[in-house]
């Protein structure tokens, strides 16, 4: 057999083989295709209906409601991605849902209205605490510069920065650790958002807090009724709280160390 004919062998080995992998890629993106269409739909489905909360939620909001980019964050944000069943008409329901290890994935009205609440804007550098599934981060990640996310959990954490990297999130950065003392190599942060429940905001979070900034976090009890809460640093060592509007949030996780 000489070694020209080997060569033509395996160069049709190799060409069919390449042939073979495009009709996969071609069917695997036939088949995602009608989910893909239908995940869009269930999105803007969802964003409508946080639009509509919005519209009777002037105490928590004030006349500006929602605004645009927040909206527009939410509807670029594949949140069927981050929950452990990734099914568009479940991922996309206005509700709270469960992602494992005593840990839930908030409603995504009030992952909104967090983040409108909190104020982000394109130059921002931007605290969350509680990464969960990431989601929060990756509507953060939307409207900030940098969004710097400590999640406790280590299995949650490695899945929640395993999907943000893979979404090429390039702008979030995921540590492991407890929350409670924040993360001063990343700040100071021009706004914070805590998504368990405290009885009150750690002092930590509110001294790498830059001063015009803000902080947003339930107040209150775990696995009851909290206060959803806005402190704002007016000055080096003041600042003013507001309770917005009622939540059920899982209490704040802290080291045993």
């Amino acid at each position: 057999m000489s070694p020209f004919l080997l060569g033509e062998r395996t160069m049709k080995a190799l060409l069919l083989l390449v042939f073979a992998m495009v009709v996969m890629a071609r069917e695997a993106t036939a088949q995602d295709a009608p989910k893909d269409a239908q995940c869009v739909r269930e999105r803007a489905a969802m964003v409508e209906t946080i639009r509509a909360y919005a519209r009777s939620a002037a105490s928590a909001l004030g006349q500006q409601g929602l605004s645009e980019s927040v909206l527009e964050a939410m509807e670029q944000t594949k949140r069927h991605l981050f929950v452990p069943e990734q099914s568009c008409s479940i991922a996309y329901a206005d509700r709270p849902m469960p992602i494992g290890l005593g840990q839930t994935i908030s409603q995504p009205y009030i992952v909104a209205l967090m983040t409108q609440l909190v104020e982000v804007a394109p130059d921002h550098v931007v605290l969350e605490v509680g990464t969960g599934s990431g989601y929060q981060a990756a509507v953060l990640a939307h409207l900030a510069r940098k969004v710097c996310t400590i999640e406790i959990i280590p299995q949650l954490a490695e899945t929640a920065a395993k999907t943000l990297r893979d979404l090429a999130y390039d702008n979030v950065s995921v540590k492991l650790g407890d929350g409670y003392d924040g993360w001063p190599e990343c700040g100071p942060f021009d706004a914070i958002v805590v998504t368990a429940a405290l009885g009150q905001p750690p002092p930590p979070l509110i001294e790498q807090l830059k001063v015009g900034g803000r902080l947003v976090m339930p107040v209150g009890p775990g696995y009851t009724t909290q206060q959803l809460t806005v402190v704002e640093k007016i000055a080096p060592d003041k600042t003013t709280t507001r309770a917005v509007a009622l939540v059920r949030f899982v209490p704040f996780t802290r080291s045993q160390n």
